[in-house]
This record gives C-alpha cells, sequence and structure tokens, in this order.
C-alpha cells in the first residue's frame, strides 16, 4: 500500500493538497455565483461553501497524514541533505506536510465567508 519507491520519484504527491485547494476554490466560486445568479438564496450557498469546504479539508487531512507517515525522520539524524531515497522520501514528505497545512488554512479563508455572507447581492 505504502510504496517507498514510488513516493521518491513522484511528485503528484507533493502538489496534491495544493491541486485540491485550486479546484475547492474554483468550485466554491463557481456554485456561488451560479446560485446567487439564478435565486439569490443565500442558505444554498452557505450550504455549498460549508459542504466543498469539509470535503476539501477532509482530503487534505488524508494528504497530510500520508506526508507526515512518509517523513519519518531519524531522531539521531533529523537532517535531510544527502542523495539517498531515504532522505528525499523524507524531505519530499516533509515538503508535502507543509503543502497540506497552507492548502487546509487556503480552503478555510476560502470557506470564511459562508459566516458572514449577508445576501448574494
Amino acid at each position: 500500500m505504502f510504496d517507498r519507491f514510488q513516493r521518491t520519484r513522484s511528485l503528484w504527491h507533493m502538489v496534491a493538497a495544493p491541486l485540491v485547494w485550486a479546484v475547492h476554490f474554483v468550485s466554491v466560486y463557481a456554485a456561488t455565483s451560479v446560485i446567487c445568479a439564478k435565486s439569490a438564496a443565500t442558505g444554498d450557498a452557505r450550504a455549498i461553501i460549508v459542504g466543498l469546504g469539509l470535503l476539501a479539508i477532509s482530503v487534505i487531512a488524508f494528504i497530510g497524514w500520508r506526508a507526515w507517515l512518509q517523513r519519518d525522520l531519524d531522531p539521531d539524524d533529523p537532517v535531510v541533505n544527502q542523495a539517498t531515497d531515504d532522505h528525499r522520501r523524507a524531505f519530499l514528505g516533509h515538503v508535502g506536510l507543509l503543502l497540506a497545512a497552507i492548502s487546509a488554512i487556503g480552503v478555510t479563508y476560502v470557506s470564511l465567508p459562508a459566516i458572514f455572507i449577508g445576501t448574494c447581492q
């Protein structure tokens, strides 16, 4: 299930969290604009923003958890400065974890208007 070789050779797992953030951003603003243009019902817009936000946060949390497992640093040698597969895997895991954290913050800020939205006007 957790292929060590694949996780050192591919960058997709590292950019997955920002990709989820970008898809969430576009989906929220597209859905809100369509709902507000058709019906001006803020309840529907709030429900979609919250639903998409929870979905994105859960996917990003899973990606972050996988990155946390990947970055298993040795407590005796926490520096990852050599061109070995283990150091590369730990570095990519660390970067993936940080990108997942930043993406979760981004999703949170995109979802904040659901709290403050008064009308679609």
